[in-house]
């Protein structure tokens, strides 16, 4: 559910902290360079720049009063979110996100603007917005959307995570092997079998396969939304819930698009209402 703030009259904090994912700085420096530039011209900015995800946990927890604000991909925020969450300091900390970097979906969808220019202004005059999110019964946490299985394609942005020298290889087998027909980028894997309920009460059974399962935050509800589809002609099952759980033979899902979980044999999660504050123009 998207609520508006508490502290409208007194607006976000000019003090942030920026931090720079090291993948957005190998993939487009010059929009990180201006997004630096238009922070630190309109606000008291430190920014850092973490080598990994240790150094990104250790600059976040040693924020003080500075208001975080992630110039990176969808990766980046779910890491920041992530974090704080389980610190158990995501409901008192407002987040600014400037997208860079190659798998940026959940950004869009969140409403964050896709320029630097853009998204750093709203990082400096936006206003708050709290926001649903799920948490599972591992802590972990999903913003946007989960499925069920993940799709049988790398995640977005995969080749671009990998070390230089490791993408010249795969560019040079790419032109070297015979070229197999590509993926629709919506194939899914196998069926699978599956219990699923909402709110404990049982939307399809293990006796019946599974093609894929989506589940997420339902904007303005307070609930989860559930989308199941079973087989190819019929139409998805859909239901909402404050909790949707998964049980069955070992089983993967991604989070937000860029990340894979599992095998796990049962999964529950749990709508958090207004959870975390983003800054939205």
């Amino acid at each position: 559910m998207e609520q508006p703030a508490d502290r409208t009259d007194e607006g976000l904090s000019r003090q942030v902290l920026v931090l720079v994912d090291p993948l957005a700085r190998r993939t487009d420096g010059e929009s990180v360079r201006i997004a630096k530039d238009v922070l630190c011209a309109g606000a008291a900015a430190r920014v850092c720049l973490p080598e990994g995800p240790e150094e990104f946990a250790k600059a976040l927890a040693r924020r003080g009063a500075r208001r975080p604000v992630v110039i990176g991909d969808d990766r980046a925020l779910l890491r920041a979110v992530s974090l704080l969450h389980r610190e158990r300091e995501l409901s008192a900390a407002v987040l600014s996100m400037i997208p860079v970097g190659g798998a940026v979906s959940l950004a869009r969808s969140l409403g964050i603007p896709s320029g630097a220019v853009a998204a750093a202004r709203a990082a400096l005059d936006g206003s708050e917005r709290r926001l649903d999110l799920l948490v599972d019964d591992s802590d972990g946490v999903v913003l946007g959307e989960l499925r069920i299985p993940p799709l049988t394609q790398h995640p977005p942005g995969a080749d671009g995570a990998a070390h230089p020298w490791l993408r010249t290889c795969r560019s040079l087998v790419r032109t070297l092997a015979p070229r197999p027909a590509r993926p629709t980028g919506q194939e899914p894997g196998p069926p699978a079998h599956l219990r699923i309920e909402a709110d404990g009460r049982t939307v399809l059974d293990l006796d019946q396969p599974v093609r894929h399962v989506s589940v997420g935050p339902a904007t303005g509800t307070g609930l989860a939304r559930l989308e199941i589809h079973h087989t190819p002609d019929a139409p998805p099952l859909r239901a909402s819930a404050r909790t949707i759980t998964v049980t069955g033979p070992d089983f993967r899902y991604r989070t937000d698009t860029v990340a894979i979980a599992g095998p796990v044999r049962r999964r529950m999660w749990t709508v958090r209402v207004g959870a975390w504050g983003l800054a939205l123009p």
